[in-house]
């Protein structure tokens, strides 16, 4: 993989300085960046008795408001005029309380801002301490004994409980102590004033350090030889490995040895997941090999664990994170390795405000920081496979599950020979085979990549289909919550008892099946049977999907029926046999990547089965099962699909032998945003081995009531593209106010 565009792929230039310079003091002119959509910093003057090192929190005004920024060292992309009347504003307070970022972090904020051609100040609001962390928040009080205080004058049964209670010196909560003295907050309340007891701070309770030596790990020969191979490239300097195993091979036990290398050599860690809410399993098998939990970071979290998270990070308390993409921004002290499991997944890729593919970025970071990466996935993506075989990833292969159990046979089911029966959606196949793996006492897994009941809803009597209103989407039924959702923009309503158009009562119908419809036709063809289903918009909290996934895993519930979620690592001892709905679901999207998803997915998927002693089954329905895609499923002949795949990649210059660049123009008015595509189509640099693609209506034509039209930029490998299009935008005069142009370098997404 190409680090970056030729202007900014230099690091060592960057490594060459990373020591923070020295604070600067009162009357000093610093830069100050702000987290906002702004490209450069502004300069400041310290205040009397400041001083402030690069990277430090610090509170200026911004216009009429007051903000939080951060200090940078050296100006970026600096304003061509000075402040109003040439004179500087004063910064009005350091946070001392909140850790500086260090600096690295200024670096890699830098690097991705250029390569991501998104404003600074974006990218440094993915660094930002929680709120909580900003603000000075009352300390939480507890009370602990008064230590060498005389006992209160009144003595009763119920103080000398709560004073007994407190005689170990420890720091309780009031309503902790009385509740263990079995009293009331009054007669706590009276000891304190009567001196017997004092209000003190409770202390932030501390993150667990994992121990590299806890816990002992029986490897394979194969898995051997790829834990000596990882151990010497944690070991060393930059080196990226990707670790090639099938599921069930064992992936995680041996990444762990060099989490474990990592720690003993005084180093962060940090392993990032694309589903970090979901892996109760991952945490168990990590405090059994490192003797307690690690650290989390992902959307879940509550105010006081990300901001115990953040400063661990920062002041190097917390030693291993295990985190979503957002992870990668956390500002790490003594970062010394990353992971990046199922480096395949989409999740990495983030699609809104900066765009960025995380899998990528952690290469970048461990460049800058001079320290290993892996990648794991049991279906690695094309662009890592090439790399592997072009030498710039070491290339560890695990090909056999650990446990000792065979890969399962994957068959097909030509739905065009056995269709389902009418108002249904699994073939009389299908349905047999569930019925025998119930039989013999194991589990079976649905899997449809499509939430909710049904995918459209429509009249029956004027064939009217109910839309999003302010998206070119249709509505998706959702009958367990008793409404239609569109899954793009949030809207919501009721499921209507008439037809919105003609009126015409009990006419609406759902049209094709979601996950919902497949438990309800599961449930009617076995009604004894205990179903789990397993979807985002399913499960309440985050506690609630772990708590299933354990009573999956346990055997409680004998059919799984879920989206792609259930693809993502989770071991299920029980489960015999994966049944796929729909395996042609995203195949017929016009994206360079379909194919290479839909394979991942299926492989992923019927991977769940028979990981442990059981032999497992999958079965694909699909009208194609003479598909190139389906053809490398059933056989397993995964080496076939990916030189095939990578021959058309590179036959057509699409990734990773060539760059793409998207840019979407898009406005509340559509005839506003197609004369603005165009217009910025026309405006387009000449370049002769660059290719500027459309505008063309985008294929999700309206999301948030916005109209949007597609440009494509297509260029070799080799090609700063990035100053290419930096020039073009610099060209193009300022927008209308409502007019938006988004750019995604390396898009994921073309719809």
């Amino acid at each position: 993989m190409r680090i970056g565009p030729a202007r900014v792929a230099n690091v060592h230039d960057l490594l060459a300085n990373l020591d923070a310079p020295a604070e600067a003091t009162a009357g000093a002119r610093v830069p100050v960046l702000l987290p906002l959509a702004l490209r450069q910093t502004y300069d400041y003057v310290l205040g009397e008795d400041m001083t402030a090192a690069p990277g430090a929190f610090v509170l200026v005004s911004f216009g009429p408001q007051a903000r939080v920024g951060i200090v940078w060292d050296v100006p970026f992309e600096a304003a061509d005029k000075p402040p109003r009347g040439g004179k500087l504003k004063r910064i009005t307070g350091v946070l001392a309380e909140v850790p500086p970022l260090p600096a690295a972090c200024l670096r890699f904020a830098e690097w991705v801002a250029r390569y991501t051609l998104s404003p600074l100040g974006m990218v440094a609001r993915m660094m930002m301490p929680p709120a909580a962390l900003l603000e000075r928040v009352q300390p939480r009080l507890g009370v602990c004994c008064n230590a060498g205080a005389p006992p209160p004058a009144r003595m009763t049964a119920a103080r000398a409980r709560a004073l007994a209670v407190a005689a170990d010196g420890l720091v309780r909560a009031k309503s902790a102590l009385a509740a263990q003295a079995r009293c009331s907050a009054a007669v706590i309340d009276g000891l304190v004033a009567a001196g017997a007891l004092v209000e003190v701070a409770i202390p932030a309770p501390r993150l667990a350090a994992p121990s590299p030596g806890h816990g002992t790990t029986v490897f394979s020969p194969a898995q051997e030889r790829a834990v000596h191979a990882m151990r010497a490239a944690a070991a060393g300097a930059f080196s990226v490995t990707l670790l090639d195993g099938v599921t069930g091979s064992g992936k995680t036990q041996v990444y762990f040895e060099a989490v474990a290398d990592t720690l003993r050599r005084g180093r962060q860690a940090l392993i990032m997941l694309p589903e970090i809410a979901l892996t109760s399993q991952f945490m168990d098998r990590f405090a059994e090999r490192f003797g307690c939990a690690p650290v989390e970071w992902h959307s879940a979290l509550s105010a006081s664990e990300r901001t115990r998270a953040w400063r661990g990070a920062c002041t190097g308390e917390a030693r291993v994170v295990v985190g979503a993409r957002s992870a990668l921004f956390l500002p790490f002290r003594e970062l010394g390795l990353i992971i990046v499991d199922e480096e395949h997944d989409t999740g990495f890729k983030q699609e809104d405000r900066v765009h960025y593919q995380a899998r990528d970025m952690a290469v970048v970071r461990a460049k800058q920081g001079d320290f290993a990466v892996v990648l794991a996935s049991a279906t690695p993506s094309i662009e890592s496979h090439v790399n592997a075989r072009q030498g710039r990833y070491r290339h560890l292969e695990l090909p056999a599950r650990y446990s000792g159990a065979q890969l399962p046979q994957v068959t097909s089911v030509d739905l065009r020979q056995h269709p389902p029966e009418r108002g249904s959606w699994l073939s009389p196949v299908l349905v047999d085979a569930i019925g025998a793996t119930l039989a013999r006492g194991q589990q079976a897994l649905l899997y449809l990549n499509r939430r909710g009941y049904a995918p459209l809803t429509l009249c029956r009597s004027c064939g009217h289909r109910i839309e999003c209103p302010q998206c070119t989407a249709w509505l998706v039924e959702h009958r367990y919550r008793g409404r239609l959702n569109c899954h793009h923009c949030g809207f919501s309503l009721r499921i209507p008892e008439k037809c919105p158009k003609c009126a015409a009562p009990d006419a609406l119908v759902a049209c094709g099946p979601g996950i919902e419809r497949i438990a309800e036709e599961v449930g009617q063809r076995f009604a004894d049977a205990r179903l789990a289903l397993l979807s985002s918009d399913l499960v309440p909290s985050l506690v609630d999907m772990r708590r299933l996934i354990k009573d999956i895993e346990r055997g409680e519930s004998n059919i799984i029926i879920g989206t792609q979620m259930v693809a993502k690592g989770h071991h299920f001892p029980q489960l015999a046999m994966v049944g796929v709905v729909d395996g042609d679901l995203g195949l017929g999207q016009a994206d360079p990547r379909a194919g290479e998803r839909t394979f991942q997915l299926l492989h992923q998927v019927t991977g769940r089965a028979g990981r442990a002693l059981t032999l497992g089954h999958g079965m694909v329905q699909t009208y194609m099962p003479e598909h190139p895609v389906m053809q490398a499923i059933i056989s397993g002949d995964r080496a076939a699909f990916l030189e095939r795949e990578i021959r058309q990649r590179q036959l057509a210059l699409l990734p990773p032998f060539g760059r793409l660049v998207s840019l979407i123009v898009s406005a509340r008015d559509r005839e506003l945003a197609e004369l603005s595509a165009r217009d910025i189509a026309l405006r387009a640099p000449a370049a002769r081995r660059i290719e500027v693609l459309g505008p063309a209506e985008a294929p999700l034509a309206v999301v948030r009531g916005r109209h949007r039209w597609r440009l494509l930029v297509k260029a070799p490998r080799e090609l700063d593209v990035q100053a290419y299009v930096r020039a073009w935008l610099a060209a193009l005069p300022k927008p209308a106010a409502d007019l938006r142009l988004t750019v995604d370098v390396d898009p994921y997404s073309f719809l």
